[in-house]
């Protein structure tokens, strides 16, 4: 396999892994020392020419540094942290669940291989090779596909606005969870004059569910009705958009150290709560039917679709938070590397947080189920000598302490007997089977069910604490990974400066995130949950992968990605960025919108009355709303192209489409010069085809191996970004 001799040799893959683990835990050189270490290095140039470029090049080109991940172990707990979300822990087990327990890992994996992994390897790759943000990066691609950037940051915004709000009932949870008993742990009493009774809303449903809907949202009975602020909810959003604001004030620097914390403290939990679990009665029931595979199911499309949803999702394409992230690295880092092991990291996060989940829940139903055993007992006790004959019961079965076997078998022989009968006396069947396949996703998981299922846990504050802290954390590390997704492409476009940019996005996005916190705000977090990433972020990967492979040209990637890792890619990408990945995605997108289609938008009201939710219609002004949000996300894609096409705005300006470096530092290009007409907009050498084009370099670097035919090292004649330029004459000083 041929080498840049400019690279890190690598002689064989075993090398190249154990590198990179030992470059895992060693802390990185400063951004000037990396990049003196890398392949931008001046001492090959001749020093005429070299003079020529930094002379001509000092005058008109300002330098800026840019940051770097202080080591490689904070870059990849960044990546986990942003990877590893709210997702893995309440949607995860739920689709397994769903879609066939254990088999549903078989189209995971599949698919994780298939579009996880190349996606997510492209996107560290573009990043690193550019160190732009996704503005920067997708103009530089292909000004036309500009928008693509544009797109992203609004995707990014929008799931910002209502994710930190998911993060301050974590908070408030979180603060409530220091009291003995959990104040969820009963429903309350009303007394009046005569009498004390039990709240009937909160007889109909459950202690949880009614301190989830009546005291920590106060919510509505339908988005139209707003109800006023929550003023408990704001401050918890307050307090969750100060720390995010806090922790992105620097940059890196700052959300760099909070990874550490923020990453690495949910794996603890899990992993204390997997030990707790396996030691509480019921919790293997729950591990088996977990593990239970229902092979039948793996053949519906569907299970399919939505095992490529998820997949798609929970590593954190078209977001830019993988783009900005990898956009500080050193131009040598192995990304390869770095895709594959946190695309399974992520993957055996989610795993855990499954075994975890169903082993409480299998506690929580084994609970579940004595209750309904025990009712249900005292209703054949009074039945006994009028509807059912004695001498049906068994003669073993003592009715002071009765198992779900015992009662599976007197049910059995009752229902035997009297057939006919049976359904009139209305008895459960109590089958913890039953109560297992009760699937719960989302908020219901996180503050109903699992929080019931931690009433039962001895020392039940200490574990319902580790849980929202947890929450908290998974949130959070989400959260800087989608606002560096805001941040560094505009900092680096318009070249604002990072605080006041900082704090001006948290205030902006608190002020319309109290739309959230309103009484019906709930059902706005579930409308821009459905409508503003989905339809948006699958038509933004699709046009990322369009653009690298077919725009740019999947041949001069290679190129680029071979000198920048020092070792050509496996020819597996080159086929699944060309032609793989774009048809599954088309398939996905258009599968998605086929499902919209069909169920008309609606969402899930609490009904105070029936104590239980119900499915409502948006509004007509709700529908509008849906709708805008999509529009409004893709909306830059087909504006920057038409402005593109018509030339209102030019494709050689803005300082977007290039980048040069210099001894580690970003160099601000200057205006483009004037460019041939007939020039290709996406090669970015005049003197070959893009199939011959080797990957662009920057001025003042050379391969040992000499140019090719007496080309000269000089600056760019159409635009000063300082590549090689094969063929062209020397230019004076004067006219550099």
């Amino acid at each position: 396999m041929p080498k840049n001799s400019k690279t890190l040799k690598r002689e064989t893959d075993d090398d190249e892994v154990t590198e990179s683990f030992k470059d895992l835990l060693s802390n990185e050189d400063n951004c000037e020392d990396s990049f003196n270490k890398s392949s931008l290095m001046a001492g090959d140039v001749p020093q005429n020419k070299e003079r020529d470029v930094e002379e001509g090049s000092e005058e008109e080109e300002e330098e800026e540094e840019r940051p770097a991940w202080s080591s490689k172990l904070q870059y990849i707990l960044a990546q986990v942290g942003f990877s590893v979300g709210l997702g893995n822990v309440w949607r995860f087990p739920y689709l397994c669940q769903k879609n066939g327990g254990g088999a549903y890992l078989v189209p995971y994996l599949i698919l994780l291989v298939l579009i996880g992994i190349p996606l997510f390897f492209l996107e560290l790759a573009v990043g690193q090779r550019i160190r732009r943000g996704s503005i920067g990066v997708w103009n530089y691609i292909s000004p036309r596909l500009g928008g693509i950037g544009f797109a992203s940051c609004l995707v990014c915004f929008f799931v910002a606005l209502y994710y930190n709000v998911i993060i301050g009932w974590s908070l408030f949870y979180f603060s409530q969870s220091f009291q003995q008993p959990l104040p969820w742990h009963e429903c309350p009493l009303v007394k009046n004059k005569t009498n004390t009774y039990v709240e009937p809303e909160c007889e109909k449903s459950s202690a949880t569910t009614y301190y989830w809907y009546r005291v920590a949202l106060d919510i509505s009975e339908s988005i139209s009705e707003s109800g006023g602020l929550n003023w408990r909810m704001t401050l918890c959003l307050l307090a969750a958009w100060t720390m995010v604001c806090l922790a992105m004030m620097k940059g890196i620097q700052s959300s760099g150290k909070v990874m550490y914390f923020s990453s690495l403290f949910p794996y603890v939990v899990l992993i204390c709560f997997l030990a707790r679990a396996f030691l509480l009665k019921g919790s293997i029931d729950g591990i088996i039917h977990m593990f239970t595979p229902k092979l039948e199911i793996m053949l519906e499309p569907k299970v399919w679709r939505e095992a490529a949803t998820q997949v798609f999702f929970a590593l954190g394409l078209g977001f830019g938070g993988v783009i900005a992230f990898s956009s500080y690295n050193k131009r040598d880092n192995n990304c390869h590397f770095d895709a594959v092991l946190v695309s399974f990291i992520n993957f055996f996060t989610s795993v855990l947080a499954t075994l975890v989940v169903f082993a409480v829940l299998g506690f929580k139903a084994n609970i579940m189920n004595a209750k309904c055993v025990e009712m249900n007992t005292k209703k054949i006790i009074d039945f006994l000598g009028k509807e059912i004959n004695p001498s049906l019961i068994p003669h073993h079965i003592n009715f002071s302490n009765v198992s779900p076997e015992d009662y599976q078998q007197m049910t059995n022989i009752i229902r035997g007997v009297m057939e006919n009968d049976y359904p009139r006396l209305g008895l459960d069947s109590c089958d913890i089977k039953e109560e297992l396949n009760k699937a719960v996703q989302g908020t219901g998981l996180a503050f109903i069910a699992f929080t019931e299922a931690m009433t039962h846990f001895p020392a039940s504050p200490f574990w319902s604490v580790m849980f929202f802290l947890m929450l908290v954390n998974l949130g959070l590390g989400s959260m800087f990974g989608t606002i560096q997704g805001i941040l560094t492409p505009i900092v680096d476009t318009f070249k604002i400066q990072k605080e006041y940019l900082t704090v001006g996005c948290c205030v902006l996005a608190f002020c319309i995130g109290l739309i959230f916190v309103q009484r019906s705000g709930n059902y706005f977090v579930a409308m821009f949950d459905d409508y503003s990433a989905t339809l948006p972020l699958l038509i933004v990967v699709l046009l990322e992968n369009i653009a690298v492979a077919w725009v740019y040209g999947t041949d001069k990637f290679f190129e680029d990605l071979k000198d920048m890792l020092g070792f050509t890619p496996y020819r597996y990408y080159y086929y699944m960025w060309k032609f793989v990945t774009p048809v599954l995605l088309l398939g996905l997108l258009a599968t998605s919108i086929i499902q919209l289609g069909l169920s008309p938008p609606s969402y899930s009201a609490w009904n105070q009355q029936l104590a239980q939710e119900q499915s409502l219609s948006y509004p007509p002004w709700g529908l509008a709303v849906c709708i805008s949000l999509v529009v409004t996300a893709i909306l830059p894609v087909p504006v920057v192209f038409i402005l593109r096409c018509l030339n209102i705005i030019d494709e050689n300006t803005g300082g977007l489409s290039t980048v040069s470096y210099k001894k580690g530092r970003i160099i601000k290009d200057t205006a483009c010069r004037a460019r041939e007409e007939d020039e290709d907009d996406t090669s970015l050498l005049n003197a070959k085809t893009p199939s011959e084009a080797p990957s662009p370099m920057p001025a003042n670097y050379r391969k040992h191996s000499g140019p090719a035919s007496g080309a000269d090292v000089t600056l760019n004649g159409s635009c000063s970004t300082g590549y090689v330029m094969p063929n062209i004459t020397d230019i004076p000083e004067s006219d550099l």
